[in-house]
């Protein structure tokens, strides 16, 4: 089984993991990009397959034009994957951040903890700004996948 983990802001990542093989990336550019990269890890997993997406909601301190992006870019990945027909489920920030115990701090002491969560768990991997959280979803996602948390 391979399990995804969508962090789906132009920071964000895709990551994955199946058996022992970690693949940790950068969200690319392009919508046919990232089709393109999520059909050849449906393909390698032989359809065996489930992504865990973060999901999305505005927030008072954003632009518009980052609320709308962020969003444009959650539907484009729905759309991918339910073409894809590749099985997905949403999880919010607040539910895969609570899995780890995750400290209430200004965003930014926030996302550097969470880094070194990453780092902590996937030594091998190198973790950086744009795929700490994709690392962190996928963690998740193989947790809830294996019945290992709520």
């Amino acid at each position: 089984m391979t399990i995804i983990g969508i962090d789906p802001g132009l920071s964000g990542g895709i990551c994955s993991i199946s058996g022992d093989k970690i693949t940790a990336i950068k969200m690319p550019d392009t919508t046919t990009d990232i089709a393109l990269h999520l059909m050849n890890l449906k393909e390698l997993s032989g359809h065996r397959i489930k992504i865990y997406i973060e999901g999305v909601h505005a927030m008072p301190a954003q632009g518009v034009r980052s609320v709308w992006t962020f969003g444009q870019n959650y539907g484009e990945l729905r759309g991918i994957m339910t073409a894809l027909q590749i099985p997905f489920e949403t999880v919010y920030p607040q539910t895969w951040m609570k899995a780890y115990g995750t400290p209430k701090k200004e965003k930014k002491e926030r996302k550097l903890w969470l880094k070194a969560k990453a780092q902590e768990l996937f030594p091998m991997v190198k973790v950086t700004n744009y795929n700490a959280d994709a690392l962190l979803i996928m963690e998740y996602g193989r947790r809830h996948y294996n019945g290992k948390s709520k």
